[in-house]
């Protein structure tokens, strides 16, 4: 009986005992997913077969008109890998744009929604901190930075001019009463980059105010309005002058924004303007349509101060997220408050959330992810915002796929579906694209090389002139 050596460098036998020692692993670990799956699906709420059902039909109806790239899955693939092809500059990819993300998230849509929810962002976790409380807390965090009372104060002024004099006049003329101030719902507020609307439809619930999302994919936009129109929370049920509908999705491009100007009280932007080709023409936009004083906050994915332009690590981490998350070039911090501050912005606060204290594995002095003894010793149970993209061998997490054997899991249970035609051709590539991206933002994150959530807090001065 011969041997000979495995991929992971192993000896087996090529016999019939041979196969079987190399396939009960594999078998085992099948078994092992299908039964987490099972006890997952039974004893808590998150449901993976309610969702995996719904992923199919959504894939099932992808190419069915809803593409805004290409015809189908596959050409919309090779129109993106075209794109970050290592011929490919980024001076073309930054004319391309528009076909770049289009490409990217009539791909990535379907995936996001399956596996992280309806908003497409990273947070750090707080000890005893769910995912999604700590998805809210982040977008609730930015929203709080857009000075929401001063606007709808403005909106008041606005009010008492149009109707020349107040709106709340009282008889006895000194006695100010309850209702006294207008409606948070008269408050406008711009997401631009919405993806589906996650963060649009939390921060609308949160605030009260009426929210606007900006998204240039078609699909997007669809996915958005369908679920906004299915929450009767969002629907204004007086007849007070206001929308039907207190948040919805719009279709168009943040460089050349389908609004007139000086039309939004606020704005903001979580982890979207990422992929703008030209920074300071996407800030003059947002300013463009800002009224006079609104304030605009916003999460950015940049490059820190640790990346080396001449370690190949970095540049090949660098490439990786570019490629996996549909973007042209990746900017620094240094480069996106500039842009910020030329596009007339006030600059009010600026700082890398990462860095902030949220009890995890972090470096005391500086608040850098650390898996030192120090920071270790310091835990108190928080979580990195790169965590569920770094391998686990636990098959209860999402972190699962990123081990060597969920990778192949993956994979081939995609072609499977392509071959079966439960998925569209192309949805494995696209599934690997989507996984090296992954890939890149973890080992970015644990080198301190990226951050996805540089704040930037800009005011438009009170003086603009329309």
């Amino acid at each position: 009986m011969s041997t000979r050596f495995n991929i992971g460098g192993g000896i087996r036998s090529s016999g019939n005992n041979g196969r079987d020692d190399f396939l009960s692993p594999l078998l085992l670990s099948a078994a092992a997913t299908l039964g987490a799956s099972v006890i997952v699906q039974l004893v808590t709420p998150a449901d993976p077969w309610g969702k995996s059902v719904r992923f199919l039909r959504q894939l099932g109806r992808q190419e069915r008109g809803n593409l805004t790239s290409a015809s189908d899955v596959e050409s919309s693939v090779g129109e993106y890998e075209r794109l970050h092809a290592q011929s490919t500059s980024v001076d073309e990819r930054n004319s391309n744009y528009t076909n770049l993300v289009n490409s990217y998230y009539d791909l990535a849509t379907l995936f996001y929604e399956w596996g992280w929810g309806a908003s497409f962002h990273f947070s750090n976790r707080h000890p005893h901190e769910s995912f999604d409380e700590a998805t809210r807390r982040h977008e609730y965090y930015l929203s709080g930075k857009l000075n929401l009372s001063g606007a709808l104060g403005r909106v008041g002024d606005r009010m008492r001019k149009e109707m020349n004099g107040s709106y709340v006049a009282d008889e006895d003329g000194d006695m100010v009463k309850e209702g006294s101030t207008p409606s948070m719902a008269r408050v406008k507020v711009l997401d631009v980059g919405c993806g589906i609307g996650g963060p649009m439809r939390n921060i609308c619930k949160f605030t009260g105010a009426d929210v606007t999302g900006l998204t240039l994919n078609q699909y997007q936009v669809n996915r958005g309005n369908e679920l906004c129109h299915a929450d009767a929370h969002f629907k204004n049920h007086n007849d007070n002058g206001l929308p039907d509908v207190r948040c919805r999705s719009v279709q168009g491009d943040f460089m050349k924004q389908p609004f007139e100007t000086s039309s939004f009280d606020a704005a903001y932007a979580i982890e979207a303007t990422c992929h703008a080709p030209d920074r300071i023409g996407c800030y003059s936009e947002i300013y463009r349509v800002l009224r006079p004083g609104a304030v605009f906050a916003c999460y950015e994915w940049c490059l820190t101060d640790k990346y080396d332009a001449n370690n190949s690590e970095h540049v090949s981490i660098k490439k990786q997220i570019e490629e996996g998350d549909g973007l042209p070039d990746i900017a620094s911090t240094h480069h996106c408050l500039t842009a910020l501050k030329k596009a007339g912005f006030e600059i009010l606060e600026e700082r890398d959330l990462v860095n902030d204290d949220y009890g995890g594995w972090q470096a005391r002095a500086t608040g850098a992810y650390s898996t030192s003894k120090e920071a270790r010793k310091h835990h108190r149970g928080g979580k990195p915002w790169m965590l569920p993209l770094m391998p686990s061998w636990n098959p209860f997490t999402q972190r699962f796929q990123f081990n060597c054997f969920g990778l192949l899991l993956t994979k081939y249970s995609l072609k499977v579906m392509e071959f079966l035609r439960l998925a569209p051709a192309g949805t494995s590539r696209t599934q690997i694209l989507l996984q090296s991206g992954g890939m890149g933002l973890a080992r970015g994150g644990e080198l301190g090389i990226f951050t996805p959530m540089y704040l930037m807090v800009g005011r438009v001065p009170s003086d603009k002139e329309d």
